[in-house]
């Protein structure tokens, strides 16, 4: 048996983006907060110091800041056909562990998601026809607009430092920054960063193709920064050890460098570390959430009530914690009913790979989110007519920087091993480069999350089972816009290049983004989703679920900063609506 702990306003499961800016919100407004978090509390001075942070081996090949497999894994299989198996080693994504979960370890790329995104259904069933929707697509609008949203992305561009260029500020267009953003209330907090050789080359290259070439947004401040909380940041020095790894100059903008460092201090919050949430228990209608039931790094059992519960974790632990909890009907593809693991979706990572004689990148100068980009074959930004397919991508340079156990760069036709492969790493080091194209990842009946009939995790409790695979809408989109990306690559003039688009069945093992959205979606129908714009749960009112679980689809972007104007719409609504009528769904 739990033994019972006095109740407390509210309970937050989870101190990564998400969790940390509704804390903080919630402590402002003279609420108690108990943070519960699976994994351990983490420091910047203490953990990811000067002296040890730049350490490919700890942090890129063995994953110290990702959650171990032995706490928890998911399964996987490409289609409900299949017998899913564990994971047994973290390659596709990477989940964060501890405090600041995977914004410790993220590119630090925030990009806003555009206007239509928030209302996609209907804006191309709208441009284009029923009829030219692909019958396996399952896309939904979100339940919000653009104008409910942009407030909000504000706050947390502000919070985190974020630097790039508008080009849409108060409806006055400007040149320099992404033509095809919404229309921004502010600028950008700190200006783009200065840019290294390959992005201002393949820049260069696209404007002279007719592209709008951009800096990319990002969440490494490029100069001193004193964000909306008083945290002070440091301006990105270029060191190349960012994405896989944290910041030792609080530079790049995470729960433990902006939120934290204040939420801390306040007398009415607390965070209990090491100690897994078992579930969200309810009372004996299911439509009130009483707390939560969770063991602590002894081994300890105990049930904390709370009058507000606030679900935050990573994708997959907000699906299963609800599968678990029994909150809502579980997803069935069979008769597209219940909405409790509908519409998960990933992302189809693509890329060109250029190899030059003249040309010295310098790549271990790097950052997580410093490049530059193009939108014009991301999204609806170009006509789709008769392509077959609906989508597309974010095309851009962006050196993370080179560390010398993972990058060796060499054309296909090199071998692997030996002194051949050591003569064309020598060769190639210096003079290679890379053209992403992070592109969408569309919704379909048979890509859904589950409870594993099989496989349990060390506590007892069925794995969250994943069932995945590309669509023939995702893998058209990526041929074609990869096929775009290669013409810039052409008019380069590089030696060689090489294009890789996605292909095929999804694959485990290599690493390709941590964008894994959906499963417990937003919208204004109960029927097609599982919590409502505010990320209220239908008909359990005091429960809120907030992160990218609540995406019904994925665009060609990154989903942090949308994760972070999530957390503080959840907020905004919470403080402004729910304590007005507690227990009651929200319909402002």
């Amino acid at each position: 048996m739990a033994k019972k702990l006095p109740k407390t306003d509210v309970v937050v499961i989870g101190l990564g983006w998400a969790g940390s800016i509704i804390a903080n919100e919630l402590t402002d407004a003279g609420l108690e907060v108990i943070a519960i978090e699976r994994g351990p509390w983490r420091d910047t001075a203490r953990d990811f110091n000067v002296a040890s942070v730049t350490d490919e081996l700890r942090y890129n090949r063995s994953q110290e800041l990702m959650l171990r497999t032995k706490q928890n894994t998911i399964t996987i299989r490409n289609d409900p056909s299949q017998t899913a198996l564990p994971m047994r080693s973290w390659g596709s994504f990477h989940p964060g562990n501890g405090t600041g979960g995977a914004g410790n370890h993220w590119a630090g790329i925030t990009f806003r998601f555009q206007p239509e995104e928030f209302r996609l259904k209907s804006h191309l069933l709208e441009r284009y026809g029923a009829d030219a929707m692909p019958e396996e697509l399952t896309l939904q609008d979100w339940g919000t607009d653009w104008e409910e949203m942009e407030p909000f992305y504000m706050q947390f561009e502000r919070l985190a430092g974020t630097s790039g260029y508008a080009a849409n500020l108060n409806g006055a267009k400007r040149d320099g920054g992404n033509p095809y953003e919404g229309m921004r209330s502010g600028e950008y907090p700190t200006p783009p960063m200065k840019q290294p050789y390959g992005p201002t080359l393949f820049a260069e290259a696209a404007r002279n193709l007719g592209y709008k070439a951009f800096p990319v947004p990002s969440s490494l401040v490029s100069q001193a920064y004193t964000n909306s909380l008083g945290v002070a940041m440091g301006p990105c020095s270029y060191c190349g050890f960012c994405t896989n790894y944290g910041c030792a100059n609080y530079s790049k903008a995470s729960a433990i460098t902006t939120v934290l460092p204040v939420l801390v201090r306040k007398d009415n919050f607390s965070a209990l570390t090491n100690s897994e949430v078992m579930k969200v228990t309810l009372d004996s209608t299911g439509k009130r959430a009483t707390g939560v039931v969770y063991i602590d790094s002894s081994g300890d059992e105990w049930e904390q009530p709370a009058d507000l519960v606030i679900v935050t974790a990573f994708t997959f632990e907000n699906v299963r914690l609800m599968l678990l909890s029994g909150v809502g009907k579980p997803y069935d593809p069979i008769t597209n009913t219940g909405t409790t693991g509908r519409n998960y979706a990933y992302q189809t990572a693509n890329s060109v790979q250029l190899f030059f004689d003249n040309k010295n990148f310098n790549p271990f100068i790097g950052a997580g989110a410093v490049g530059m980009g193009i939108d014009d074959y991301n999204n609806d930004n170009f006509d789709h007519s008769g392509l077959g397919f609906f989508g597309g991508g974010s095309i851009r340079v962006t050196p993370i920087g080179a560390a010398p156990i993972g990058y060796h760069p060499t054309p296909p036709s090199a071998p692997t091993w030996g002194s051949e492969f050591k003569r064309q790493v020598k060769n190639n080091y210096l003079s290679s480069m890379s053209i992403g194209c992070e592109a969408s990842s569309y919704s379909t009946r048979t890509n859904y999350l589950s409870l594993d009939p099989n496989y349990k995790d060390p506590l007892g409790r069925p794995l969250l089972r994943v069932t995945f695979d590309f669509s023939a809408n995702d893998l058209k989109m990526a041929a074609y816009c990869t096929g775009k990306v290669g013409e810039i690559a052409k008019a380069m003039n590089p030696r060689e290049y090489y294009l890789r688009p996605m292909k095929g069945h999804w694959n485990s093992a290599p690493y390709q983004s941590s964008h894994i959205v959906g499963g417990f979606v937003m919208g204004a129908d109960p029927a097609t989703s599982s919590v409502n714009k505010h990320l209220q749960v239908w008909d359990v009112p005091n429960l809120f679920v907030v992160g990218a679980s609540a995406f019904p689809q994925n665009p060609g972007y990154n989903p942090t900063g949308t994760v972070g104007a999530l957390a503080f719409k959840a907020a905004h609504a919470i403080r402004n609506h729910y304590l007005q009528r507690p227990g009651e769904m929200i319909t402002a």
